[in-house]
Formats: structure tokens, C-alpha cells, sequence
């Protein structure tokens, strides 16, 4: 409840505020990710050099059909990692000496398919305010033993090939030995 409340004072102060000149980009558009290896997305802002890190307030969340996710929040020069969603926990670290040149640099850890999504980052200054969007598709990870089976056999399969391989080959011999014979026999008696 206590996030739901806090979201719609958030939108109210957003919807009060003039955009003004500031500007937001967002470095990528698009990223492509597998499960459990990490990535970083990136927006830039363009802050007066008089801008102070605590007059800076930054939302980035993760938006689908279902729900919007708290990904990170930064409020007077300080992340607030109480308004973010558990499902980004202990899982997203940013660079603050970045965040003073315009740079919003957020790292996501051990990606999740359901992490997949909209990311839409509303960044604030005395100057205005401002947001991009981009999207993320993290895909299942590979499984590797099943990868390993279809690449190359097992070590057990192959020796039992090349048992089957020898019984043939030995079969083989014994038929055409057996149908040589009565033709050894024949040119022998004579």
C-alpha cells in the first residue's frame, strides 16, 4: 500500500513539473541478454555544471502488461533501495561519480527471463525533467549438458560404436569365410 502511495505522489509531482531544457537519451535502445550473466544500462542527462547530485531525483522502472517494478530510485544524492522491487534486490549497482557527469550507468547481476521488459527512466533536475525508454529480451540460458550431447558424442557411446563396428566386421569375415569354403574345397581336391 505504502508503495502505492508513494507511485502516485510521485506521478503527481512529475505531472507538476515543467519539462524544461532538460534532455535525456538513453545510450541503447535495444539489449540482448541470457539468463545469469549481467549487462548495464545506460541514459544520459545533461545537468548544468552548477547542478548538485542531491538536487538530482531518478526513477527507473520496469514496466510490462502486468506491472511496473522499482529497478532503481535516487532521491536527494542518495538511492533509496527501499522503494525498489524485490525482484531487483542486491541485484543493480551504479556509478555515482558517473551520475555527476550525466551519466546514469546501472549495472543488472544475474538476469532473469522475467526481467525481460520496457525500461523507462524519468530522471529530474532544477532544470526539468525528462525520460527515455529502452527494452531488454533476456533469454533462458543454454543448457549445457544438453549442448555438450548434440556437439560430440560421450566417451561411453563412442566405445560402444566401435564394439559394434568390430562384431560386424567380424561377422562379415565369418560369412565370407563360410562361403569360401566349399570353393577352397573345390579347388583343392582337384
Amino acid at each position: 500500500m505504502m508503495k502505492m502511495i508513494f507511485r502516485i505522489l510521485l506521478l503527481i509531482s512529475f505531472i507538476s513539473c515543467v519539462s524544461g531544457s532538460l534532455v535525456v537519451n538513453v545510450t541503447q535502445t535495444h539489449y540482448q541478454a541470457e539468463q545469469n550473466h549481467s549487462i548495464t544500462l545506460e541514459w544520459t542527462f545533461t545537468p548544468k555544471p552548477d547542478t548538485s547530485i542531491t538536487s538530482v531525483y531518478i526513477i527507473c522502472q520496469l514496466v510490462t502488461d502486468l506491472r511496473a517494478s522499482v529497478l532503481f530510485h535516487h532521491h536527494e544524492g542518495v538511492e533509496v533501495s527501499e522503494s525498489q522491487d524485490q525482484q531487483f534486490s542486491g541485484r543493480v549497482h551504479f556509478d555515482r561519480d558517473e551520475l555527476r557527469e550525466g551519466r546514469l550507468r546501472l549495472q543488472v547481476s544475474r538476469l532473469r527471463t522475467d526481467d525481460s521488459g520496457r525500461y523507462d527512466c524519468t530522471i529530474r533536475t532544477p532544470d526539468g525533467w525528462n525520460m527515455d525508454v529502452c527494452r531488454l529480451n533476456v533469454t533462458a540460458a543454454v543448457d549445457q549438458h544438453r549442448a555438450q550431447m548434440t556437439v560430440s558424442p560421450e566417451p561411453e557411446n563412442v566405445r560402444r560404436t566401435g564394439l559394434y563396428a568390430a562384431l560386424m566386421l567380424t561377422a562379415a569375415l565369418l560369412f565370407v569365410c563360410v562361403l569360401l569354403l566349399p570353393f577352397f574345397r573345390f579347388v583343392l581336391k582337384k
